[in-house]
This record gives structure tokens, sequence and C-alpha cells, in this order.
């Protein structure tokens, strides 16, 4: 069952000058795993780090709405404001053979967890499992995007319903 869709576009140009500002913290946002990636994956690909450092910010926001929209639907209350949200704890990540992943450290599984729990009990879905992520990134020219799929584990079908 899907629980909420997400999708992001972001300005590489607009990112790479608010990477560059001075002061700035947005490279406090990335967890170190997230920065050693893009790096290497810049240096493999000749294009920078910047843009991979981009996409994941799109995969990062795309994961916010999703989330979002699973607590909305439902009229759940949101476990951080735009102020507090750990997005140091969300991770865009590449496995082994390049498939982009979404890694939650454990507070903000927790807290994902719990946020939804009620969500999902409506609809016949969790009792505590953590739902899973699905996430597509993409980067051309001056442009990186990213889609993501927050999908519960259990639950019946919408047709089932």
């Amino acid at each position: 069952m899907i629980l909420g869709l997400g999708h992001d576009v972001v300005d590489v140009a607009a990112f790479a000058a608010q990477l560059a500002e001075p002061g700035t913290r947005m490279r406090s946002l990335f967890s170190v795993r997230e920065l050693r990636q893009s790096a290497m994956r810049g240096e493999v690909r000749h294009d920078g780090e910047t843009v991979h450092l981009a996409v994941r910010w799109a995969g990062k926001e795309a994961v916010l709405k999703a989330w979002c929209e699973a607590l909305a639907r439902a009229g759940a209350p949101a476990p951080y404001t735009l102020d507090d949200f750990p997005w140091g704890g969300i991770e865009i990540l590449d496995d082994s053979r390049g498939v982009p992943r979404v890694i939650l450290r454990a507070d903000v599984g927790h807290a994902l967890v719990a946020s939804l729990a009620g969500a999902c009990a409506q609809d016949g879905g969790m009792t505590g499992e953590a739902p899973s992520w699905h996430i597509s990134l993409s980067h051309d020219g001056p442009v990186a995007s990213a889609v993501a799929i927050l999908e519960s584990r259990t639950g019946r079908p919408a047709e089932e319903r």
C-alpha cells in the first residue's frame, strides 16, 4: 500500500551557489557517507560533486514530501518542524550496484514508524514495522530530480478494503 509520494527538482547552479556561500551550513545537512560518495562519483564521472549532492538533496526533499503526504492523509501530526528536521539523518546512498536507497538513522526511523502508526492502523496496515522506501534520482544538465515513494510493508491492497 502506498502511503506517500514525493517529488523534488533542484536547480544545480543555484544549489552550487548555496554550497559556495560563506558560512553556509548546507554541507552539514549531508552525512559523511553522502559527502564521500558524491565526491567519489564526481571524480569518476568527471562532473564534480555538486551535481551528485544536488540530486541527493532532491532525494531528501522527496522523502520529506512523501512522509508529509502520508501524515496529511491520516490527519497525523508531524514529528518535526522545518527548523528541526533531521536532514543528516536521512541518507540517499547508492548501493554496491549503483541503485539509490533511502537509509534512515535509527532515531529518524523510529520517529517515522511512531508518526505513521495511527495512520496505517486506519488502513489495516503497520503495527510498528518500518515502511519501505523506493527512490529514483536523475540529473541532466542544470536540473536534478528525485521521486520517493513510501510504502507500507503490511496491510491490504486498496481494492480489498
